[in-house]
Formats: structure tokens, C-alpha cells, sequence
């Protein structure tokens, strides 16, 4: 059994703490097919390539709802009835599979491509302006703060 040390991510990155937690605890029941990687391509971009390698584009689908992201793969049956061969060894995988990868907050799908084999799932983290820090002004007090009288002082 392969185990992924996803330290670095967790220096590297804002946000995605709880994603890369549940991959922590997946990772030991979690099937290896098929493989697939998690990188940091910008400060707010990052990319899932999974191996896909013998399926077609319309094989393929991508889901992404709220914070979670499934990736499935489904091959037509039949795909030696085409040319009446016989396969005698059958050591390429060809069998549906399912990844499902939590997300975190802000984090939408930009694009997704095949390219050799592999289906690059493009991620942009985009936090609204309303979620962003914002700097406070500090006021000087230098000149002492205005008082405000109250009735009983006034009268």
C-alpha cells in the first residue's frame, strides 16, 4: 500500500486543511485506481490530474456540487465487438471508477482537459471581496478625544 505525505500542502496552502484531511483519512480504504495528483499551480490555483488512459472524452464526466467534486469514469460495454477480436490478456484497466474530492470554501472548477492520458481538473480559489481582510484605519488620540457632555452637566 502507497501512502501520500501531504505535508507540504498543508505549509503551502489556505483553505484547503479540511480537503487535505479527508484524503489523509480516505487514503488507507481508499481503492488506488486510478491514481491521481493534487498541485499548487499558482497562490490561488491548483490542479487534479487523474490517469484516465483507454477512456474517451464522452467516458468521462465531471460533477461539482457545492464542496464536492466527482470525477467517474464508465467504459462502453462491448468495445471488442467492433473488430471481432478475441483478447486473450486483459492487463490494460478498463473498469469504472469514481473519485470524489471535498473542496473548500471558494473553490470552483475553472476548466478540466485530457492530454496524454491524463484529465487535468483546473481549481481557482476565489474569496469575495466581502471575505477578504481589510485594513482598519488606527485613529490618533493625540488631541485627547472629543467628550460628550451629558444632560445633568448641561443644565
Amino acid at each position: 500500500m502507497r501512502t501520500f505525505d501531504l505535508t507540504p500542502f498543508y505549509r503551502s496552502t489556505v483553505g484547503f486543511d479540511r480537503l487535505f484531511n479527508l484524503l489523509d483519512q480516505a487514503n488507507g480504504d481508499a481503492p488506488g485506481y486510478p491514481p491521481y495528483n493534487i498541485e499548487r499551480t499558482g497562490e490561488n490555483d491548483y490542479r487534479i490530474s487523474v490517469a484516465v488512459s483507454g477512456f474517451a472524452q464522452n467516458e468521462l464526466s465531471i460533477v461539482a456540487k457545492e464542496n464536492t467534486l466527482t470525477i467517474k469514469g464508465e467504459k462502453v460495454a462491448n468495445e471488442n465487438g467492433k473488430d471481432k477480436s478475441e483478447v486473450l490478456y486483459r492487463g490494460i484497466a478498463a473498469r469504472a471508477f469514481e473519485r470524489v474530492f471535498q473542496l473548500a470554501d471558494f473553490v470552483q472548477v475553472k476548466n478540466a482537459s485530457i492530454e496524454n492520458g491524463l484529465l487535468h481538473v483546473d481549481l481557482v480559489r476565489e474569496i469575495p471581496e466581502a471575505k477578504k481582510p481589510r485594513s482598519i484605519p488606527i485613529a490618533s488620540s493625540a488631541s485627547g478625544a472629543p467628550v460628550i457632555e451629558s444632560a445633568k452637566a448641561a443644565a
